[in-house]
């Protein structure tokens, strides 16, 4: 059995503001798990993944951002400011996770579950930067990955979501 052959929602994670973020909550919905970075040239995603959450949420889907720091640095700070951030700049009204390393030994278990995966190209294993994005079904499992350069409204994300919702 594959690490993509598991639940991806029943890993503990904490949420951002703290506490659990309580991933089975999200059983029978698609998830879009994103690592997510204030100060990466990617950030402007952070406008379609809340388009897609904005979107799709009334039909059982939802955006999960995972902040992560280890791509130059680019998600420097604490909770409360990548939570203003987020909200602030972006408008963002998707759930955050607490900020987690997606690469090497200190890898996070959720992260250690999705790399197993992979995207249309066949990369799979390690994230390649800020914005990679995998969607799980409602079964907790992943159907798709997509590379960080991948916009969230691009036609192949949004086809797989609706394939999942409908």
């Amino acid at each position: 059995m594959t690490t993509t052959d598991h639940n991806v929602l029943d890993v503990e994670i904490g949420a951002l503001t703290g506490g659990s973020a309580n991933l089975p909550q999200y059983a029978g919905k698609a998830v879009l798990i994103v690592n997510v970075a204030s100060k990466c040239g990617l950030t402007p995603q952070y406008s379609g993944l809340e388009k897609l959450q904005e979107r799709y949420a009334e039909q059982g889907f939802t955006v999960l951002g995972v902040p992560c720091n280890q791509f130059l640095g680019q998600e420097p700070g604490t909770a409360e400011e990548i939570a203003e951030f987020c909200s602030a700049t972006y408008g963002v009204t998707f759930p955050l996770t607490e900020k987690v390393e997606v690469n090497g030994e200190g890898r996070h278990p959720l992260y250690e579950r999705l790399t197993g995966f992979a995207d249309a190209e066949g990369h799979s294993g390690d994230i390649r930067w800020n914005f990679e994005k995998f969607l799980i079904g409602r079964d907790g499992r992943v159907v798709a990955r997509f590379s960080p350069q991948t916009e969230p409204e691009s036609d192949e994300v949004v086809s797989a979501i609706e394939a999942q919702l409908g």
